[in-house]
């Protein structure tokens, strides 16, 4: 009897992985789902519907494109951190969500390194500073020391507590020594509303929001934050080259899928998004977005966001900031 159940438990052994064998060499059979952790109409969701729409012809299958918005991001990233391990279900993952909140907050339903795997950096993209045509500065030499000059006077919005365009403005904070006001808005277009208005001197927004405002003037844009200019903005300095030397913030766009997807799928994903992010039409779209195409491999996207939950660690730490 001990040798018939053996011989049992290996047959439905080998019928499982021959199954599953058939359902990997099948994928995908059905429509894919990219999740979408913020509203429609922002960098994210137009990064993941662009992308959607070549890779749907590169793979021969639909890849439809789902908004669940909500707690930062954290909603949608616990929905594809539990789902299926099946390649079908996957995250248009982000900054905030991925590398930021798990500092952020004292306890999240995920982890982003052990229930989310890397498959593509898809994108990267600056945010800009900046500040209301009233506020006597063109420059961000001059801005920090009329900040030194009036400590605690000047103020500047962001898109709500721990958002990036937040921690962007504690970490040009706590670099230059000064002394400026946080203030917290629900989302970045009441935080721009803001120093449109002059309710807060300056902000830190994304730069793909806040092109129209510069390109009208209603808002003189004095440094982005990104190592290096930014081609839909050439002549904006980096703060790093405008008085801050060492001052870097991007924002990332990836595709994540649940842990334990199998790897056959996962390196067809990432070959997928290599292909596009080198395509020329998929480039000035990115560029028409203010963003920049990266295309990594699966393990260059693991490894940058395991540096990127440790940096934001020690910026959440410095900044104070806290999320329950």
């Amino acid at each position: 009897m001990k040798k018939i159940y053996q011989l049992l438990c290996g047959i439905l052994a080998l019928m499982l992985s021959l199954n599953i064998a058939v359902a990997q060499s099948d994928w995908p059979s059905k429509p894919i789902r990219i999740i979408v952790p913020f509203a429609p109409g922002g960098n994210t969701d137009l990064v993941a519907r662009i992308t959607a729409v070549r890779l749907g012809q590169i793979l021969g299958q639909s890849v439809l494109v789902e908004n669940k918005a909500g707690s930062g991001g954290m909603i949608a990233t616990d929905f594809v951190a539990k789902s299926a391990p099946d390649g079908y279900t996957l995250l248009m993952s982000s900054t905030g969500p991925h590398t930021i909140l798990p500092s952020l907050m004292k306890k999240i339903p995920y982890n982003p390194l052990t229930d989310l795997t890397p498959v593509s950096n898809i994108s990267s993209n600056a945010l800009v500073l900046l500040v209301n045509p009233k506020l006597p500065v063109n420059n961000v030499s001059e801005l920090i020391a009329l900040a030194k000059k009036e400590p605690g006077k000047i103020s500047f919005s962001s898109a709500g507590i721990g958002a990036t365009t937040h921690l962007s403005g504690e970490v040009f904070k706590s670099m230059s020594s000064i002394d400026i006001v946080h203030v917290p808005y629900r989302g970045g277009a009441p935080a721009t509303s803001a120093a449109l208005s002059g309710e807060v001197q300056i902000t830190f927004a994304n730069l793909s929001d806040a092109l129209p405002q510069m390109n009208g003037g209603m808002l003189k844009a004095i440094g982005v934050t990104s190592a290096k200019r930014q081609p839909q903005a050439p002549n904006v300095p980096t703060i790093a080259e405008s008085g801050l030397p060492g001052y870097e913030v991007i924002v990332w766009n990836g595709l994540v899928a649940p842990a334990k997807t199998p790897p056959e799928i996962i390196q067809r994903l990432a070959s997928a998004i290599h292909t596009i992010t080198k395509e020329p039409k998929f480039q000035v779209r990115m560029e028409e977005i203010g963003s920049n195409p990266i295309g990594d491999t699966p393990e260059q996207f693991a490894a940058f966001v395991d540096q990127e939950i440790k940096r934001w660690a020690k910026v959440v730490k410095v900044s104070g900031a806290t999320l329950d």
